[in-house]
């Protein structure tokens, strides 16, 4: 029997299509009472019937009808019920100030040529830089989460690189730290309305990845190190690195540029209940 009284928080969300042609839901719940998740389906009457924004990510919903399958670890839901709403992610002026600070770490990069490269593409696609996450559930998988994440990269290179052996250029580990996801622009939209993120149909049909297209813009303009270490910055080629790690002979430059990755995604502000 369903529990009326259960709270849940929308992890994830999504639609596709059924052999027969109609739409169905996907939707995953996490259970606030002992932190289970539910896997549930809604069928193309439902989702035409219930308001889109209630599958925002990070909403606190409860199943209002619907019906457990026999393990109760998956349930075709007919109606629920917002019980408050989360964020949709950064607000205009925090976006906007998350991208002028990214801008001032373009313009310490001093190689002249890398500095113009990477600056003409944020303004060339500052609107979509600004509203993008960086994914769709692992980290920063909110509007404006890409901007966060890139600048919380930036600032951790900086501290680790005021520390460490002089060495590392500077120059192209910021311009790394901008383009390693540059291509989620292309590669994921957000409704701006519900905070809905879904993966653009189109990217695939010209790219693999976000990395791919990093690594190859990057290649094709001859920053070939800054190439190698977005290629590199997923870690292992299971986790969808071009370079993996685990090779011998790599330049440090590019460990540097996964470690700092990896900090911002586990550690930085992760998902919508972070911001507040």
């Amino acid at each position: 029997m369903l529990d009326l009284t259960q709270t849940y928080e929308v992890v994830i969300f999504s639609v596709g299509d059924t052999k027969a042609g109609t739409k169905m839901g996907k939707l995953q719940l996490k259970n606030l009472g002992d932190g289970s998740l539910l896997n549930c389906i809604l069928w193309e009457e439902a989702l035409n019937r219930l308001d889109s924004k209630l599958f925002r990510t990070g909403n606190h919903v409860k199943i209002l009808g619907g019906s457990y399958n026999e393990k109760y670890n998956n349930c075709l839901i007919s109606n629920l019920e917002l019980v408050s709403e989360a964020k949709i992610g950064l607000d205009e002026a925090q976006r906007d100030a998350l991208f002028n600070a990214v801008i001032e770490y373009a313009n310490e990069i001093e190689d002249e040529k890398l500095k113009q490269f990477v600056s003409s593409l944020l303004f060339e696609y500052e609107k979509e830089f600004k509203i993008s996450p960086a994914a769709r559930l692992m980290h920063h998988n909110y509007l404006g989460g890409l901007v966060e994440h890139t600048f919380e990269c930036l600032e951790i290179a900086k501290t680790l690189m005021s520390v460490m052996y002089k060495k590392v250029d500077k120059s192209q580990i910021y311009a790394a730290c901008i383009m390693h996801d540059f291509g989620k622009i292309f590669e994921y939209k957000i409704d701006e309305e519900s905070g809905l993120i879904e993966y653009d149909e189109e990217f695939p049909k010209e790219w693999l990845t976000h990395s791919q297209w990093g690594f190859s813009t990057c290649m094709a303009n001859g920053f070939k190190t800054v190439a190698k270490m977005i290629a590199a910055h997923h870690g292992r080629s299971e986790w969808g690195a071009i370079v993996d790690l685990g090779e011998k002979d790599l330049e440090p430059c590019l460990y540097l540029l996964h470690h700092i990755d990896d900090l911002s995604a586990k550690f930085g502000k992760t998902a919508i209940s972070d911001l507040g």
